[in-house]
């Protein structure tokens, strides 16, 4: 129960700031938990597929969501994250603490930068078909390698691209990455299912607890201060980092 009700609160807050949370879940799992990190990131990624749904169909209820590049790079980021998650698989333990600590503290700081030094773009999307293709063709591939490797959602990595090369609004970049993690995260759980990584019993838990949570914390995103939201936004694989490192 205790495992279920630590998941119900973060859920609640990756559903706010539209992430799929793994990064935090690994975190929580190894450090407060004692969880071996290669299984806590085959079952957090796998877990991270089912929190999205609840969270991306709520988002989608919000008028959060771009469905067509939200499928597109969705598409190409499963791919890549079932052969990031093949990668890990070789990847020493200890080893991978650190390089996935140190890619929350990428994302925190790319974040940071787009969400507070730079100005959210207003830019409509009306490029060439085959050019916004492109775009969300490598966006996706880059955030399934990252998150099928590191066993991050790569959610900060997918808002600033779908920010910056799509210009889309920061909610609703928010509500895209949300349905974009369900197939990323269905890829890279099928990539650690292949090398034993996922632990059943425990994956039943996390769900129990992030899907709930996640369709309650996506019903905050229009209603907060957007100050309030992007603080959230960065703060959240900062502390994720940290617990890591610990």
């Amino acid at each position: 129960m205790l495992i279920v009700l630590t998941m119900f609160l973060l859920g609640t807050l990756f559903g706010f700031i539209g992430a799929g949370g793994a990064g935090f879940v690994i975190a929580v799992l190894t450090v407060f938990f004692h969880i071996p990190i290669h299984m806590a990131l085959g079952t957090s990624l796998a877990a991270m597929a089912f929190t999205s749904i609840s969270g991306a169909f709520s988002h989608y209820r919000e008028g959060n969501i771009h469905l067509k590049i939200g499928l597109i790079v969705g598409g190409f980021a499963a791919a890549g994250s079932f052969g990031g998650a093949r990668l890990a698989a070789v990847i020493p333990d200890e080893s991978l603490h650190w390089l996935t600590a140190g890619m929350l503290f990428l994302s925190a700081l790319l974040l940071a930068v787009k969400l507070f030094f730079l100005q959210e773009t207003s830019k409509e999307i009306d490029e060439r078909r085959y050019i916004v293709f492109l775009k969300s063709m490598f966006l996706g591939l880059l955030a399934g390698v990252l998150s099928g490797t590191f066993g991050i959602g790569s959610a900060p990595f997918i808002q600033i691209g779908l920010m910056i090369l799509l210009h889309l609004t920061i909610r609703q970049s928010v509500g895209t990455t949300m349905l974009v993690i369900v197939p990323l995260a269905i890829g890279g759980g099928a990539g650690y299912l292949s090398e034993g990584f996922i632990d059943f019993f425990l994956l039943l838990k996390v769900l129990i607890g992030t899907a709930c949570g996640a369709y309650l914390g996506a019903k905050f995103t229009n209603i907060v201060p957007k100050p309030l939201l992007k603080s959230a936004i960065i703060l959240t694989p900062t502390a994720a980092a940290l617990l890591l490192v610990m």
